[in-house]
């Protein structure tokens, strides 16, 4: 008996300092918060976080796959270190235009069977975590193919889902998916499956505990994009790359990397509410500029005929309407859409882009990228997606006097897609050119990567309010996921803030707005996009009151802070941005009933200010009111409806 005790007292030892040995390394953010801890447990890398105590990623996987090298087993712990990495920098373009970055570093070596190894390289801020692959040379191997991650992300339990699925590749509007255009499901249970899996970012609500925001950034031409599938087991979700079909199937799913090299960083991002969602900068915090920009690019407001009057109107003299029309709204730009090479020409286009500038309006034009990937058929067609015709072209461009492109139809995210994105990018910085996507990925990093970059569409735009009656009834529940989800990670051009009541150019008979005015006017804050494309009309010059008029004319697209103040995904939002020392507060309803709010504004305290709101018969009006002193503002927000506070 006694010998029995003593091999079990043994055995229990055993199996504790194995778990104990386990651990490898640890760090936690500055304010100590949040901790990260990272295992090496039968040949495998993880790592789990918990934030405040509270478990919010348990064991999770770590490892990618080569062609000369599996770094996702058989691994074996080398050593790890530490460090502390501090930055300041500048970016009007994004939620915040000054951000001081603070993050502990950890690095985490591991070697393989080959006797290769592999770096993990960590920075935990507060709220937030970002990590990367590093590979040195594997001998005399200096080049690589990454074939696939198993990073993972293992949810508790009690988890709950706020995804969007990715498009099934080469299907769609002339085989131009996936383009980041599907809608999201709220609150959906954690491990329900989508067939191309879900792009990123992804919202996840860890019941009572907190949130978690998954993300990538830093992708450039080096790597491919990636997204988050599910596993066969339900609470973990991992890292996938692209659908072999994208890009009508050319090009590998995989990424092609020079040795020594890096993976683009996973993001994480955790809090015990949604402030810190909708608040991070961790997707600009850890990258750098690729090039200098060329000029002072300047930003700001766009009319655009096509969201109303669409192919029709791309003619010189509906064109000179909107040029017009940006003029008296006191806008930077004028979009001109598809067709325009065909309906309008270069020549009279140069004539266009002069009399634009002698209203002080400045032309942006539209492209399509293709080229081979798909069958969208508008021009001007074949002029971007090569390189002596793209520097031709931009020749012309620069010449002509156009500020921007808008670029459209890429569909995929593989990693010859993302060199088409940065030869674009830089090939117009090279000619004084801004560009935004559209029928794009979702933007890694792109506003600090590249200076010229603008904003990209990737997300249910209001094109699709136009196209469908589905949409314009869920308008309201989409608008309220933005601000915590695709928005929050990085530029989102979604062309709305309509004054029609029917959402066509006669303004009459059909598509009808579900929203209210007050709700529009919202969004032309809620959404954040450096040049945004309004879908304010000629008519609204006469139709809508002098008081939304004047909000369209005097609301900016560029911001100097971004503060959380209420809300719940797919109910209900509120958030604040401020532009030098002006503040506006805004909120938009997706419920059924009315939303009353006692809402806590500090920056606002003891100051009189505008409220545009809507009445229960959702008649938008504008009254004076005032902030007690304590910060404290009642409001109540309508089914479909908006406000705006603005001192």
């Amino acid at each position: 008996m006694k010998k029995f005790t003593l091999l079990f007292i043994i055995f229990i030892s055993f199996c504790f300092l194995s778990k104990v040995k386990a651990q490898v390394a640890e760090v936690s953010s500055p304010d100590g918060k949040l901790k990260l801890n990272v295992f090496s447990e039968d040949g495998k890398a993880l790592y789990s976080l918990n934030f405040q105590g509270k478990m919010m990623l348990e064991k999770s996987p770590l490892g990618l796959i080569t062609n000369e090298s599996d770094f996702s087993k058989n691994l074996k712990f080398i050593n790890s270190k530490k460090d502390f990495v501090s930055k300041k920098y500048s970016n009007e373009k994004i939620k915040k235009s000054e951000v001081e970055y603070k993050a502990n570093t950890l690095t985490v070596s591991f070697t393989n069977q080959d006797q290769f190894n592999i770096g993990i390289e960590f920075q935990v801020s507060d709220n937030n975590i970002a990590f990367r692959y590093e590979i040195p040379p594997m001998k005399d191997r200096f080049s690589v193919v990454v074939q696939s991650e198993v990073t993972g992300y293992r949810f508790p339990p009690q988890t709950t889902t706020f995804l969007s699925p990715m498009m099934k590749p080469m299907t769609g509007f002339a085989r131009t998916a996936p383009s980041y255009e599907s809608g999201y499901k709220a609150d959906a249970d954690l491990g329900t499956k989508a067939d191309y899996g879900y792009v990123f970012p992804g919202l996840f609500h860890i019941g009572n505990e907190g949130w978690v925001l998954l993300s990538e950034t830093g992708v450039s031409s080096l790597y491919c994009a990636s997204h988050l599938n599910t596993t066969s087991d339900k609470n973990l979700y991992q890292v996938a790359y692209p659908n072999m079909a994208e890009n009508n199937g050319f090009g590998s799913s995989g990424a092609a990397l020079s040795l020594p090299g890096k993976t683009p960083w996973r993001t994480i991002t955790i809090g015990d509410s949604l402030k810190p969602t909708v608040e991070t900068t961790i997707p600009f915090d850890v990258v750098e500029p690729l090039y200098e920009p060329s000029q002072r690019y300047q930003f700001g407001k766009s009319t655009w005929s096509w969201i109303l009057w669409q192919d029709n109107s791309m003619n010189y003299d509906d064109q000179t309407k909107f040029i017009d029309l940006a003029s008296k709204l006191g806008y930077e730009f004028i979009l001109i859409d598809a067709l325009w090479d065909k309906n309008i020409g270069k020549d009279r286009m140069k004539e266009l882009v002069q009399y634009a500038k002698s209203k002080n309006v400045g032309v942006m034009l539209w492209y399509n990228s293709n080229g081979a990937a798909n069958d969208a058929p508008m021009g001007p067609r074949n002029k971007m997606s090569s390189s002596v015709e793209r520097k031709k072209e931009m020749k012309w461009l620069k010449e002509a006097g156009v500020k921007g492109l808008k670029v459209d139809f890429f569909g995929g995210d593989k990693q010859e897609t993302m060199r088409l994105y940065e030869d674009i990018l830089s090939d117009a910085n090279d000619f004084g050119l801004m560009i935004i996507f559209h029928g794009a990925t979702l933007p890694r990093g792109w506003e600090v990567m590249y200076p010229n970059y603008a904003g990209s569409e990737a997300v249910l735009a209001s094109e699709m309010l136009y196209f469908s009656e589905d949409v314009r009834k869920q308008e309201a529940f989409f608008a309220t996921l933005h601000p915590f989800i695709r928005n929050t990670v990085g530029s989102m051009e979604f062309g709305g803030t309509f004054l029609n009541k029917f959402l066509t150019k006669s303004n009459k008979e059909k598509n009808k707005r579900h929203t209210t005015d007050g709700f529009q006017l919202a969004t032309a804050v809620l959404f954040q996009n450096p040049i945004q494309m309004f879908g304010i009309m000629p008519n609204n010059l006469t139709d809508a009151p002098k008081f939304q008029l004047d909000f369209i004319k005097e609301v900016p697209t560029l911001w100097d802070e971004t503060v959380f103040i209420d809300g719940y995904p797919g109910k209900y939002s509120v958030i604040a941005r401020r532009h030098n020392d002006k503040w506006y507060v805004v909120g938009v309803n997706a419920e059924k009933t009315s939303k009353k709010l006692k809402l806590y504004l500090p920056m606002l305290a003891g100051k009189n200010l505008e409220l545009i709101n809507d009445d229960k018969n959702g008649n938008t009006f504008t009254k004076s009111v005032s902030i007690n002193k304590k910060g404290e503002f009642e409001i109540e927000i309508q089914p479909n409806g908006g406000f705006v506070l603005k001192n």
